[in-house]
Order: C-alpha cells, then structure tokens, then sequence
C-alpha cells in the first residue's frame, strides 16, 4: 500500500482542481500524482515541504518524493530556502504562461526532436533503399516535412513577445481571412458543411 489514509482538509473547490489536474496530467501521459503534486503548489499560497504534500495529498512518502524529482526536471517547481527551516520546501510557476512554454519545451524535446531526428534519418535511408516504394518515400517525406513545420513554428513562437502572442491567440479565426484563398481543405470543408 503506497497511499495514505489520513490527509489534510482541503477547500472542496482546490481539491475538485487538483484532481482535475490528475486526471488531465493523465490524459497527457504524465503520472497522476506528478499532476496532482503540481496542481497543489500551484494553488499553494506558501511552499510546501514533501511531508506536507504527502500529509495533504495523503501520498506515500516516497511517490511524493518521486513526483518532486520529476517536476524539478520539468523546471515546473523549485526548491526554496526558508530561513531556520533545513527541510526542502518547493513552490510552483505560477505565471501560467510560463508553465505552458515550460511544458511545451519539455514535450518538445521529448517528442518532436526524436521524432525529427528518425524521420531524417527514415528519409536518407529510404533514398538509399531500392526495396522501398515510391509511396512509402513519399509520405515519409511529408511526415517529415510537417514535423519540421511544427518545430519551425513552435521556435517562431518562442520569440514572439507575450503580449503579441496573447493578441494572437485572441484572433483565432480572423487571422485566416487575412491568407490568400487557396484549395479548401477536408477538414475546412467538413467543418462549413456542419
């Protein structure tokens, strides 16, 4: 048994978050606990040592521990100095923009750099391979070529200052009236026809 019985009373709407966060962290392939931890301190209005997390959260000692280590890595929390205290104590982001560009780093070179790196090299050994078919080349090619134009775009927005950024985001849809007309795509048809 890793979990503990007893935990501290949390507000009814903080605790609807953090499970929230759990199961979203979930969706995401990111360990439950590692989400719940993080969804903790985010609302936490002072950092909190391990022992408190695992007393509120009523977590195992060692899962907290675990999850803490995981999110340090993410750069998702820090430890801070709390003076007359030797324990560790840790606190969240809490600039919500700058968890979204932590994680979407993080995912980034998890995900899309390995994959641009196996697609390229997917890609050489194909050209070099007469037993592949000419479709098979093909569609690598293109599943190369639209990983790259996501890493292109993801290190565009990166500089994009914040608040042109939020600009951006609130334009949703107007931005495409802006782009030249061209062949309608399946999904743009399907959702006009909705």
């Amino acid at each position: 048994m890793t979990e503990i019985t007893d935990k501290k009373k949390l507000p009814a709407v903080v605790e609807r978050f953090i499970l929230h966060w759990g199961d979203m962290g979930d969706e995401w392939g990111v360990n439950r606990s590692v989400s719940q931890i993080h969804g903790l301190l985010y609302l936490a209005e002072a950092p909190m040592t391990a022992e408190d997390i695992a007393e509120t959260l009523g977590m195992a000692r060692s899962n907290v521990s675990n999850s803490i280590k995981e999110l340090l890595a993410w750069n998702l929390i820090r430890r801070v100095p709390i003076l007359g205290d030797r324990r560790d104590h840790f606190e969240a982001e809490t600039d919500i923009w700058e968890v979204a560009a932590r994680i979407a780093a993080g995912r980034k070179e998890r995900e899309i750099d390995p994959a641009v790196d196996a697609l390229r090299a997917c890609v050489s050994d194909a050209a070099d391979d007469p037993t592949i078919s000419p479709v098979a080349a093909k569609r690598l090619k293109e599943m190369l070529a639209f990983t790259e134009l996501v890493d292109r775009w993801y290190t565009q927005m990166l500089n994009v200052p914040r608040p042109r950024l939020v600009a951006l985001i609130k334009l949703g849809e107007k931005i495409v009236s802006f782009l030249p007309a061209g062949k309608t795509s399946r999904a743009e048809g399907q959702s006009r026809s909705v």
